[in-house]
């Protein structure tokens, strides 16, 4: 069944790529290149269906919105892809998936995602119990559109989807930032800093570790400075963020 109100475009092909975690960034060569970063860029969604004529329609439409696509006519053929390792241009990405598909349906499909570094998901469907639509959200869906549905539905879902993944990466970047430099800090001077952060004075820090007042004070200084850090608010911020 194609969705109300979204026609195929003729002329406009979906980017046959497979979706998977990238051991590495993709470059930009040529200038066609160009164009599909640009659309990465601002988004990726990753269609799962296995009506062909569904496929062909949602693409037309989110590709004439600007937005890369990837199309999988299963689910298993997605989760086989999961594990190449191919490049990929960076930006947000979601799943819209169809829930009744042969083998391994939509929720079948979200619930074997569990636990994976995938983005977040968007299930479909235009025959759906109420319990397959409460199952879907327990499952952490970010929306569910029920066909037919029209553009201005799709796009929002859509947006809302690349939303959540933008934030999630953003989060990501983040920690990893933090642990980067945390890693940089000497055994001393994560020992004096966590005790800061624990609300220890620079002489209480001086007897936990049984070491000298100036170097309490050296180690202090010199960790606030490779955190990037110039006040004890900033440092229980920071500690928040890295679970200290």
């Amino acid at each position: 069944m194609v969705p109300e109100q979204i026609k195929p475009q003729t002329g406009v092909l979906p980017d046959p790529r497979r979706p998977s975690p990238p051991s590495r960034p993709r470059r930009v060569v040529t200038v066609d290149d160009e164009i599909l970063a640009a659309r990465y860029a601002r988004g990726c969604v990753v269609l799962i269906d296995d009506d062909a004529e569904v496929l062909s329609a949602l693409s037309a439409r989110l590709i004439f919105e600007g937005y890369a696509v990837e199309t999988f006519a299963s689910a298993r053929h997605y989760l086989e892809a999961l594990d190449l390792p191919v490049p990929s241009f960076p930006g947000p990405s979601c799943l819209l998936c169809d829930l009744r598909m042969p083998e391994i349906d939509g929720l079948a499909l979200q619930r074997q995602l569990q636990g994976r570094d995938v983005p977040p998901m968007v299930l479909m469907s235009g025959q759906s119990l109420p319990q397959e639509v409460v199952a879907a959200f327990h499952g952490g869906a970010i929306d569910f559109l029920i066909k037919p549905f029209d553009a201005a539905e799709l796009l929002l879902a859509v947006a809302k989807a690349l939303s959540t993944n933008a934030v999630q990466h953003t989060v990501a970047q983040r920690q990893l930032d933090a642990a980067a430099l945390v890693a940089s800090l000497t055994d001393k001077e994560l020992k004096v800093i966590q005790l800061v952060v624990q609300g220890q004075t620079n002489p209480q820090i001086m007897v936990s570790l049984d070491i000298a007042l100036r170097t309490v004070k050296l180690h202090r200084q010199r960790a606030m400075e490779k955190l990037g850090l110039d006040s004890v608010a900033a440092l229980g911020r920071f500690a928040q963020e890295v679970g200290w």
